[in-house]
């Protein structure tokens, strides 16, 4: 058979080529943060996490004079303080955060983060922390 020298019309395919699947997209997750587990990993530092299928969000509650010691993880970091302030150190510069604030943490980049009073985050991470949903972070539990 001769191929034709018409051009294909969207949406049809020939006999020839092989039919595609496609994905099944994900649906639509709606989530009430006072039914997602509330985890206690010291007397000072509790979160609550969601992941999608490339980004994890951590709600994050420190109490006054908590310190998350100096770590660095292969994840892209946004922490957005919603209450209190947090103060960073990022690269061995210290960047005060206070609500209403963002920073941005590449990844690989060491940091620690102290708060400075009763604090409320959300921390987004891309892609989601493999540690936090194994609970493989000992660093966090002390």
């Amino acid at each position: 058979m001769k191929p034709s020298s018409e051009p294909k019309r969207a949406g049809r395919r020939s006999a020839t080529e092989p039919k595609l699947r496609r994905a099944k997209p994900a649906s639509a997750q709606h989530h009430v943060w006072s039914k997602v587990e509330l985890e206690a990993l010291n007397p000072l530092l509790q979160r609550q996490m969601l992941t999608g299928t490339n980004v994890m969000l951590a709600r994050i509650l420190l109490k006054k004079g908590c310190l998350v010691p100096l770590h660095s993880h292969h994840n892209e970091q946004v922490s957005y303080v919603i209450e209190g302030a947090l103060k960073f150190v990022v690269d061995g510069k210290n960047i005060t955060v206070r609500a209403g604030e963002v920073l941005t943490i590449p990844p690989h980049v060491p940091h620690l983060a102290k708060a400075l009073r009763d604090t409320v985050s959300l921390d987004i991470f891309n892609p989601p922390r493999m540690d936090w949903i194994n609970k493989t972070d000992a660093y966090l539990r002390k």
